[in-house]
């Protein structure tokens, strides 16, 4: 399998909360988008491993990615460790991505941070001939994608640049609301966190039309960059 995208998150929603409308805008011109969580959410106050699995699963539907994997990693405690690295690794070098996005450089979660970090990291190391992995039992060869994408979360960051996603709004709130346990419904029990109302759904609306503003555009989702972007022509910028 190779993917034209591959998008990591810390948690199980993260894609889904900060780029899964660019997801669906890509699947729907013909690329083919797989997701890797780092950790099970574990820590998470609401649902337990078992139903993030299935909201995943379900939100994935939606989503309609090829691909979706989780590493299990320590939620709450992730750490940039050479045994989390090269779990990165290997799955850079099984689906060849030519786009990695990942989560925020820095955010209210630290491991959204962290994942970040790992993410990038790994992406250099996946290239080197000396970083040696195999996968069911088959040495891989090195691949490096050729670029990393942030998404932004919780806290602002000036994003280096915006994708519209005004078509896709509703199906990523339906990807969002496929985590029952973790967003705003009603008939959930569990203790009010502060993604767990109605105003943080109200929140992720309002970031989108913010970026959204910049180019015009209902809504949007914001990115930043490890290097700098080049482009055609001057013609192609909104």
């Amino acid at each position: 399998m190779k993917l034209d995208i591959l998008a990591f998150g810390a948690h199980p929603d993260d894609v889904e909360l900060s780029t899964s409308g660019t997801i669906l805008k890509h699947i729907a011109q013909g690329k083919i988008v797989g997701i890797v969580d780092l950790t099970q959410g574990e820590m998470g106050s609401r649902g337990t491993i078992e139903t993030r699995y299935e909201e995943a699963k379900n939100a994935a539907k939606i989503l309609g990615v090829t691909y979706r994997h989780n590493l299990k990693m320590e939620d709450g405690f992730l750490s940039n460790t050479k045994e989390n690295l090269l779990k990165i690794v290997e799955q850079i070098r099984l689906l060849k991505p030519e786009i990695v996005l990942a989560n925020a450089i820095e955010d209210r979660h630290p491991d959204h941070e962290k994942g970040s970090k790992l993410v990038s990291e790994a992406c250099f190391l996946a290239g080197l001939v000396k970083v040696e992995t195999t996968y069911n039992g088959i040495k891989q060869e090195v691949y490096r994608p050729k670029t990393v994408y942030h998404y932004i979360q919780d806290r602002y960051i000036k994003p280096d640049f915006v994708i519209d996603v005004t078509d896709f709004y509703e199906q990523k709130m339906q990807a969002i609301l496929a985590y029952k346990t973790q967003f705003f419904n009603p008939g959930q029990d569990g203790p009010k966190t502060p993604i767990s109302g109605q105003d943080f759904l109200d929140f992720l609306t309002g970031r989108m039309s913010e970026m959204g503003r910049a180019i015009g555009a209902r809504y949007a989702e914001g990115f930043t960059v490890e290097r700098t972007l080049g482009v055609e022509n001057l013609f192609t910028l909104k």
